[in-house]
């Protein structure tokens, strides 16, 4: 089942998708061609460019132009043609077009009241807000060096006991491809490696290396732990737009419970308004981070 935020969720990615490019009241709208009597103007390529096929949008800008602009004849060619049949003046037509309008004015209210009110101090304070949530999870920076035996293990384990150093040892004796940086792993998490290497490494000391070989699918390794920390958070450039749509999702689901405050809800299908009831329910207030 799914939870009213999911649902909300979904209508917010679906209104960024369907963005478009808008034009100033006050900007000229320039003609760009003509299909009879009717006029194609530079915000309907706009629009025609926005809603292009995932394949056409791929396209250079000059190819995505043409096609966009291919698209837009065709369909001023057609649309005179339906007119001229009067199917503008059918229910099913009107009824489709109340609820493109419909659908129309409530992205125009999202973004004037969500998209546009966004601020980089409110992404900074959700950012900082979400980081104080996470759990803290230690990290290690690890170097290995592996060999095909575990005699050979014991023989670097035995070097090492006698001083020899560790990065210098693995670019002589590893077999593993990063053994031109002396078996430097850098830091990873637990989860990141094979159970038998994660488990080793996790249990040493800071600067210390196993005495014992370690044995995995990959071979036999020696492995020193050069540093344990906290893990880091992504900085705030690497997730801004996630924590920016954290944000907006918020404002989203403000507006619409505001709304529900003056505009009672009736669905008159049963089943339809049990879904739509249990999905309410296990919506969380719209100020609380969903972790």
């Amino acid at each position: 089942m799914l939870s009213y935020n999911k649902l909300a969720v979904m209508a917010l990615a679906t209104f960024v998708a369907l963005q478009a490019p808008v034009y100033a009241e006050d900007k000229p709208d320039a003609v760009v061609a003509k299909v009879g009597d009717l006029e194609i103007h530079q915000s309907e390529l706009d629009l025609a460019v926005a809603n292009l096929d995932p394949q056409l949008a791929q396209l250079p800008d000059d190819q995505k132009k043409v096609a966009a602009l291919s698209a837009a004849i065709d369909v001023k060619l057609l649309a005179g043609d339906a007119a001229a049949e009067k199917l503008d003046q059918t229910s099913e037509f009107k009824k489709r077009i109340q609820y493109l309008s419909d659908r129309e004015l409530h992205n125009a209210y999202f973004k004037k009241h969500v998209v546009d009110t966004v601020t980089d101090d409110e992404v900074k304070a959700r950012y900082d807000k979400e980081v104080a949530a996470l759990p803290k999870q230690e990290e290690v920076h690890a170097r290995h060096i592996l060999v095909k035996t575990e005699q050979e293990a014991k023989d670097v384990i035995k070097q090492l006991d006698g001083g020899k150093d560790f990065a210098e040892l693995a670019k002589e004796k590893s077999t593993d491809p990063n053994k031109a940086d002396g078996g430097d792993l850098g830091y990873f998490t637990k989860g990141r490696m094979v159970k038998e290497f994660e488990d080793a490494a996790f249990s040493l000391e800071k600067g210390t290396y196993t005495k014992t070989p370690v044995k995995t699918d990959f071979g036999f390794h020696v492995i020193k732990v050069e540093d344990k920390r906290d893990a880091p958070p992504p900085p705030l450039d690497q997730v801004k737009d996630q924590v920016r749509q954290l944000v907006m999702r918020d404002k989203y689901l403000a507006l619409l419970s505001k709304a529900k405050e003056t505009s009672k809800v009736d669905i008159m299908d049963e089943t339809l308004r049990k879904g739509y009831d249990d999905a309410n329910k296990q919506q969380a207030p719209a100020t609380q981070p969903q972790q």
